[in-house]
């Protein structure tokens, strides 16, 4: 996968390229990486990259030239045409859904907006508007270096173990189960017997249920989509039904 950043600070994106285990993916050839700073596209002197905004107003907003030339030369680093994704917080919210089906494109453009935003135009040539969530940042680069991460992380061989992946947060549309390890006790917290069993069967549906048990207490928004198994189905139904009793005995 051939990922590009459209980005005025370049040196940011070096929090993913030079370290963990994308860093590794990219000195592995896993991935390529390439950062264009779109003040080169400038026709001013001093590379001004942005300007007033029509009709008044706060701040600066960025210019559509620079960027636009910013993304048609990415576009000419690409064995062919790349998706073009703009950081904005007016996006539709990333999720690993979308992490998942971008994680199967050969091309991705991220560009990074600063100050106010950029000048609308820019956004004929952008396929995806994509916000991390409803609060805003200063720059698009905090974002894109997050959904880079999430993207990469499902490519083959950029994980150490492919089962990390899979059983992350979300793989399976639950929420993970509680990790251990050593020592067995610590400041009287001991790990829950049935992980040092050596039953894996066991171990497999204590983990099934404790996903569940989560996603209802936190995420109970993930259950509506989910095509549960059989035996995930009578796990959910007995935690609901347990819930159910101790806010009936709380009533009481």
């Amino acid at each position: 996968m051939h990922i590009q950043a459209i980005s005025l600070f370049p040196e940011m994106f070096c929090a993913i390229t030079e370290q963990g285990v994308i860093g590794r993916a990219l000195k592995n050839k896993l991935w390529q990486f390439n950062c264009i700073n779109p003040r080169q596209f400038t026709d001013n002197p001093l590379g001004y990259i942005d300007d007033r905004p029509f009709g008044g107003g706060p701040g600066m907003v960025m210019m559509a030239e620079p960027l636009i030339k910013a993304i048609e030369h990415a576009q000419t680093q690409q064995s062919k045409p790349a998706k073009v994704l703009y950081l904005s917080p007016q996006g539709k919210v990333f999720s690993h859904t979308q992490a998942k089906r971008l994680s199967k494109e050969s091309g991705l453009i991220f560009l990074c907006g600063r100050y106010e935003g950029i000048d609308e135009r820019v956004l004929t040539y952008v396929d995806e508007e994509i916000s991390l969530g409803d609060f805003v940042v200063s720059g698009g680069e905090l974002p894109a270096m997050t959904m880079i991460d999430a993207i990469l992380r499902l490519k083959p061989g950029v994980l150490g173990d492919e089962l990390s992946a899979q059983q992350d947060s979300f793989a399976q549309g639950l929420l993970d189960y509680p990790h251990y390890t050593r020592p067995a006790s610590f400041q009287n917290m001991d790990v829950p017997e049935v992980l040092l069993s050596g039953n894996h069967a066991l171990i497999k549906r204590w983990r099934l249920e404790q996903s569940l048990r989560r996603t209802v207490t936190k995420r109970p928004d993930l259950l509506s989509d989910l095509d549960l198994t059989k035996e995930a189905s009578g796990l959910l139904k007995k935690i609901q039904e347990e819930q159910d009793s101790h806010k009936t005995e709380h009533k009481k």
